[in-house]
């Protein structure tokens, strides 16, 4: 196919060599397969985020390092140049924090560069070479749901170790992966990807908040299929231990949490509120466009 306009420069500077086709088209960016030398990657081209909330844009953005002092100075004056250049933080957020968790050992996909706003990565796939399929468009078994749920409850404190928290994990930003063991035999994986809104675990106010929604996801999706997943608390249980500075990748986790009596944070309570509607919304509307296409 034609070579999108964004991604021309790429094939002149011969970071790619063709363009296959779109694989996909969200609110925040256009996903490209292409072409580069032997290997089949994808390309992802950033929109400008005009649809984000101005509160979840600081939610996700608090504490995140600004390395030029004027950038810093127009983001904060909300300028035309500090959008562009807010935008841009946005966007490195995301390869910043694949490379990150990628030396960590995450499973996510490979990064290879970035470049005028597009970032080129692994091409996930399944057993039939193509793209792999998120998991809200698989059904599993009791035994397979327990499976993938405690690899990714170990991807998630994988990240946390790593100083990371995603931000926004569900069955919608989980690619399920197929790769051959060392036996030869066929074995079915989850890839975290969608990371622009990830926060630092330490520096960021609302990671706690995060990461417990992050893990309470995971738990109902799969607790769908393995209803004993239903009561388990991985979330409070991970950060307690990560707060202790005794969480580490190799942590026996229980998924079983004895909370304190604490005064409630009201604040958080009805923010925690407000995202979980919101995020009821978006998957509704999510499900109801996939079962349109």
């Amino acid at each position: 196919m034609k070579a999108p306009p964004r991604l021309q420069s790429l094939i002149e500077e011969g970071l790619i060599d063709s363009v296959v086709r779109q694989l996909m088209s969200g609110k925040e960016a256009m996903v490209f397969v292409v072409r580069c030398g032997d290997e089949t990657r994808c390309a992802k081209i950033y929109k400008e985020a005009t649809q984000r909330s101005f509160r979840q844009a600081v939610d996700y953005t608090e504490n995140r390092k600004v390395k030029n002092s004027r950038s810093a100075r127009a983001m904060a004056k909300g300028s035309k140049f500090g959008r562009q250049e807010q935008e841009a933080a946005w966007q490195s957020a995301e390869v910043d924090a694949l490379y990150r968790l990628a030396a960590a050992g995450v499973r996510v996909p490979q990064p290879y560069n970035f470049c005028d706003g597009v970032l080129l990565m692994e091409l996930v796939t399944d057993a039939q070479g193509d793209a792999a399929p998120r998991l809200n468009d698989v059904h599993f078994t009791p035994e397979q749901a327990r499976t993938h749920h405690a690899t990714l409850i170990a991807e998630v404190v994988r990240m946390l170790c790593a100083g990371v928290v995603h931000g926004d994990l569900s069955e919608f930003n989980i690619l399920l992966a197929h790769s051959s063991d060392v036996n030869g035999e066929g074995v079915d994986f989850p890839v975290i990807i969608d990371l622009p809104q990830a926060v630092d675990a330490a520096g960021n106010n609302h990671a706690q908040r995060m990461l417990l929604r992050d893990v309470g996801n995971l738990r109902d999706f799969f607790g769908q299929f393995a209803p004993d997943l239903l009561a388990t608390d991985y979330g409070p249980e991970m950060w307690a231990l990560y707060q202790s500075g005794l969480l580490t990748n190799e942590t026996l986790l229980t998924g079983s949490y004895q909370r304190t009596q604490a005064d409630v944070d009201v604040g958080s309570l009805m923010r925690e509120i407000d995202d979980a509607r919101a995020e009821d919304a978006a998957r509704r509307l999510r499900m109801q466009t996939t079962s349109m296409a």
